[in-house]
């Protein structure tokens, strides 16, 4: 039984953030996407979702140097960025090599970048109302460009090299331009009343479209200040894209005859629309938008449009850092990223072959990853934060959710149709923190919410159609203060609950309280059913965990090692053993006989909060405050594998060492002895040899090579500690001197050689000075030694 045992859990992957909110770019390829995400900028393979490389990773000593904003070259080559510390960097794109850096020059950050159109000069636009042009090839500033106040929100070239004009917006809400060479202002562009976000220069040169948060598209033409069309599109715009001259987009046909300029444009709503703007006409309105509108008016859902021409894909980036990639001509969702989790609450693997997990982060969307690839699908149906997820153990694809919009839901796994919510239940009065499902069953489930109540609810046995109400069969008052976890037992008879008053209640199926377990020093996090045995585990804030017996409702063995409130807990190996996960970052696994740790792993920065284990027991997904997912793997057998091999390897090594030594081949026993590292060996083959002499030992030391000198050396100062065996110690170091001298041998314990039973004589103390002294030990020696020979 005791070799069914768990012993050590390796990190396979981890999946961290790669975009926490910023600028974000697309290269021409379609491959890879640039995120700002904290101080750096992450290259993202779009294809499998892993970064490939970093832009502007400090070395371990140095101080992070935020970027405040960055800008890829029209030829992808280079990026720039603009940081706190005032300077300015120029990256190398494929390496990630820093190839320029120099001042700004400005009174304040820079809020945009831009390259012109052959990727010669850069323009830099600051929060003090100034744009700089840069001459790339020799880092100096050519122009100062003012007029506009405040911090610059828009700032681009004319696409036209010939024109020699930059536009620019600032916090008055005018557009400017002016003349890139000899830096005088050219026209002005009024209409707009809030900030500018976009601008955008149609295919012939002559016209723009800019798109601000005061709801209007505007059409310019470039040389004239008057607005040419003012288009109300109802919302605050965030990102405009330009389409090309042809494309196409679900029911909607162009006509090659008809004339138009069509801009996709997306913000406050959260879905993305097309407009004709020479024809003020809207073309198309999304309707599967995988992106909840903003809560405030005026507020953000959707903060860039990424348009890719080579792919003919349109990319969507959410306030809350998720990338959504559609298919233009059909606007299906082809891929989403994830590119920041927040924190991660609770995690569980749906479908029969567990090829599934569901996350609930700091979110009202589910997310559902495919595991092997990470892919990911948002799930949308909760109003507020999503707390708590159960999956039914006799039907898998069947799973349950709990949110601070006071519901539950129940979901389903699909091969066609995906995942969708099948049923709703919304009798909680309070956020509902916790549920648990049936374990023999799928009839049934709990839940605990702030209001203090424990419900059951009863599952349809066939579900009309989606979001079908469903009711609680029983509701309890079941603590006076929050309640944070419940389970069901294995046999379904009993629920237990955990709650802030510090303790444990145990129920029966019709919510009859059965017991308290009292005994906690703070609130109960956890509560978890032994799968074989009357107990139950708890897990507290009081940093401990505790083993109850059912029964009699004593408490039968108390589990201390966490720093922290456990919050966490599910039993393993048919109950003989504990996960436990906490406020520590820590996980740790315990044996419940010995009550013993064994393993402990530190792969969090933070709140360990949720812990999945699949039925096999083979992989642990954890997931916490730090918004990383970290997959571990059960490699127990295979490390007992290891050292059962290395045991039969070493077993070997010792009869084939006794072997050479009883047949007096003292060389190859030296040899042998030193690659295993066996100094009492060793010092008995060096004995063995000096039975005839130092000039036998000198030429068997020159038998072996230099890495056994070094760790013969090693063994010599052990030695050396030691009145019996110092002789053989330093008759080594004397043979071995002159390639130490001649730096052939690198000995950095050969101080701490001289610091044990040295030579008892002025004359070895003499012999052994003048050959340190070569070596930069001679003053260290002295001063180690000097009490040594005064007391002879």
């Amino acid at each position: 039984m005791t070799s069914l045992l768990k012993e050590i859990y390796e990190k396979t992957a981890e999946y961290t953030a790669f975009y926490t909110g910023g600028d974000i770019q697309w290269t021409a390829d379609g491959v890879h996407l640039l995120c700002q995400c904290e101080d750096v900028i992450k290259v993202v393979d779009v294809n499998t979702f892993s970064t490939s490389h970093i832009i502007g990773e400090t070395e371990e000593d140095g101080e992070p140097d935020q970027i405040y904003t960055f800008q890829m070259s029209h030829s992808n080559n280079l990026v720039l960025t603009a940081h706190k510390s005032g300077l300015m960097k120029l990256w190398d794109r494929e390496t990630g090599l820093q190839k320029k850096v120099w001042r700004s020059g400005h009174k304040g950050p820079v809020a945009r970048l831009v390259f012109d159109p052959i990727d010669e000069n850069v323009a830099s636009g600051g929060s003090d109302g100034n744009i700089r042009l840069w001459d790339l090839t020799h880092n100096t500033c050519t122009s100062s460009l003012r007029g506009a106040m405040g911090v610059f929100s828009v700032l681009k070239y004319h696409p036209d090299l010939s024109k020699q004009l930059i536009f620019g917006a600032a916090d008055d809400t005018k557009i400017r331009s002016w003349n890139s060479k000899n830096g005088k202002e050219h026209v002005i562009y009024s209409g707009h009343f809030s900030k500018i976000t976009s601008l955008q220069f149609t295919s012939d040169g002559e016209h723009m479209i800019s798109s601000g948060r005061d709801r209007v598209l505007i059409l310019w033409k470039i040389n004239e200040s008057k607005a040419i069309r003012v288009l109300p599109v109802y919302e605050s715009i965030e990102s405009t894209v330009l389409l090309p001259s042809t494309f196409k987009i679900p029911n909607f046909k162009k006509k090659s005859e008809t004339e138009g300029i069509y801009v996709a444009c997306a913000g406050e709503k959260g879905i993305v629309k097309v407009w004709n703007v020479l024809m003020s006409r809207l073309m198309f309105e999304q309707n599967n938008s995988l992106v909840s509108p903003a809560s405030e008016e005026g507020g953000l859902a959707i903060t860039f449009l990424l348009f890719n021409e080579l792919r003919n894909v349109l990319s969507v980036v959410t306030a809350d850092h998720n990338i959504i990639i559609h298919d233009l001509e059909t606007f299906e969702c082809k891929k989403q990223l994830i590119g920041f989790t927040d924190e991660v609450l609770d995690i569980i693997f749906v479908g029969k072959e567990e090829r599934h997990m569901v996350v609930a982060t700091n979110s009202q969307d589910l997310k559902y990853y495919e595991i092997d690839n990470m892919n990911c699908e948002i799930l949308k149906g909760h109003t507020d934060i999503v707390l708590a997820l159960a999956c039914f153990p006799t039907k898998p694809e069947m799973f349950v959710s709990s949110s601070k919009d006071n519901s539950v839901r129940i979901w389903r796994q699909d091969a066609e149709k995906g995942v969708t919510c099948i049923g709703v239940g919304s009798r909680h009065t309070a956020s509902v923190g916790s549920v648990s499902t049936s374990q023999t069953s799928n009839d049934f489930f709990a839940s605990v919410s702030q209001d203090n109540c424990l419900k059951v609810w009863g599952v349809p046995k066939e579900f009309i159609a989606t979001d079908q109400k469903i009711k609680s069969t029983y509701t309890e008052l079941a603590h006076q203060t929050d309640i944070n976890c419940v389970s069901v037992s294995p046999n379904d008879k009993i629920i237990a609950t955990g709650s802030q008053d510090k303790t444990a209640k145990l129920w029966s199926e019709e919510l009859t309280l059965l017991g308290v377990l009292k005994g906690h020093r703070r609130g109960v996090w956890c509560v978890r059913f032994s799968p074989v045995d009357q107990v139950v585990l708890t897990s507290s804030a009081d940093s401990t965990i505790k083993l109850w017996s059912i029964a009699d409702l004593s408490c039968l063995k108390t589990f201390e090692g966490h720093g922290s409130s456990v919050l966490k807990i599910e039993f393993l190996s048919r109950g003989q053993q504990i996960l436990s996960s906490g406020a520590d970052g820590l996980l740790k696994l315990w044996n419940i006989k010995t009550s013993e740790c064994k393993m402990t792993l530190d792969n969090h920065d933070g709140k360990v909060w949720s812990l999945a284990i699949n039925k096999s027991e083979n992989i642990v997904i954890t997931g916490g405050s730090d918004s990383k997912l970290v997959k571990l793997n059960d490699v127990t057998a295979e490390k007992r594998e290891q050292m059962a091999k290395e045991r039969e390897q070493v077993i070997l090594q010792e009869q084939e060492l006794m072997n050479l030594l009883h047949d007096k081949q003292l060389i190859k026993a030296l040899r042998l002895a030193l690659r295993m590292e066996r100094p009492k060996h060793v010092l008995k083959i060096v004995n063995e040899v000096l039975k005839d002499g130092s000039v036998k030992l000198s030429e068997t030391l020159k038998e072996i090579n230099h890495t056994q000198k070094e760790t013969l050396l090693k063994f010599a100062a052990e030695w050396n500690t030691n009145n019996k065996n110092c002789h053989a110690a330093q008759l080594v170091l004397n043979i071995l001197a002159p390639e130490i001298i001649s730096g052939h041998l690198k000995v950095p314990s050969l101080a701490s050689f001289l610091e044990g039973a040295l030579p008892y004589t002025e004359r070895h103390f003499e012999r052994l000075t003048n050959l340190l002294q070569d070596l930069n030990f001679i003053t260290y020696t002295v001063n180690c030694m000097q009490p040594h020979v005064t007391s002879q």
